[in-house]
């Protein structure tokens, strides 16, 4: 089980320079990547809820060139709100600009007020969403046109530069069966949200269930202040071993003491 820090972007006071340090303090102690949220338009202030102050991708790209080990993934992006064309090459750049570390880690979204703000529709996100990443795949591995979409139509004559050496691995977030079927179809990572390891599980033999035994499993957990004891967290940790997925990315909560907790959990597991 590799376990990745879920950067915090929750708070436009916090200096891009602090997610810097904490990526690299994060590849110094072990973890195998750094991730960062998305929202661009929400309904409420950033915070526990709504994470994503500083564009990850443009953000991503910044860490890439402070770091030479650890995966940088987003976590996840709302792709129905993308201009998938434009998604395509900013993925194929970031690949390029990292090392082939990159992860496009993706979701539908849930709130409707963002779709209603930017003009998109959300009753047809999971459509969106599939689509637009079979369009991003085609262009990573070196295919052009002639296609023809819902939305877009080129011919021959297009050209997409760079082209990954790999394409740009593709994490699908969520818990639903929609969301499993869409990592099954053409995900490589699934990412579970707020599930107990128990439920995880679960979810992951539904994966399977739907034809997805080549995609890796993991999930997502926090330690979001003090007042939980880090032996409480280890305890959960050992849970989260026991049904073994492939990856845990771990929150840290705000700011004001993230890195503390950071460095006090990996000083108790020596294997990071």
């Amino acid at each position: 089980m590799r376990l990745h820090v879920v950067l915090p972007d929750e708070s436009a006071t916090m200096p891009a320079s602090q997610l810097v340090e904490l990526a690299q303090e994060a590849e110094a102690l072990g973890f195998a990547g750094v991730w960062l949220p998305d929202h661009i338009l929400p309904p409420g202030e950033y915070g526990p809820v709504y994470g994503g102050v500083y564009e990850p991708l443009m953000t991503l790209a910044h860490l890439a060139a402070a770091t030479s080990r650890v995966t940088l993934g987003t976590s996840v992006l709302i792709l129905p709100l993308r201009e998938p064309l434009v998604l395509a090459k900013q993925a194929a750049t970031l690949a390029h600009l990292s090392g082939d570390r990159f992860v496009l880690g993706v979701g539908t979204g849930w709130d409707a007020y963002e779709f209603d703000a930017a003009g998109a529709d959300f009753a047809e996100r999971g459509a969106t969403t599939t689509a637009a990443l079979h369009l991003i795949r085609r262009l990573h591995t070196g295919a052009t046109g002639p296609y023809t979409d819902k939305h877009r139509t080129f011919d021959e004559r297009a050209v997409f530069q760079p082209v990954p050496a790999t394409p740009v691995p593709f994490l699908i977030g969520g818990n639903s069966d929609a969301a499993l079927r869409r990592a099954a179809l053409i995900g490589d990572m699934w990412q579970a949200v707020t599930l107990t390891p128990a439920e995880f599980a679960a979810r992951r033999n539904r994966l399977r269930e739907l034809g997805g035994h080549h995609v890796s499993a993991g999930a997502r957990d926090a330690w979001n202040d003090d007042a939980q004891p880090l032996d409480t967290v280890l305890a959960r940790i050992q849970d989260w071993h026991r049904v073994a997925p492939d990856d845990l990315g771990l929150h840290f909560g705000p700011i004001d003491g993230f890195a503390r907790r950071m460095r006090a959990l990996a000083a108790r597991l020596p294997q990071l």
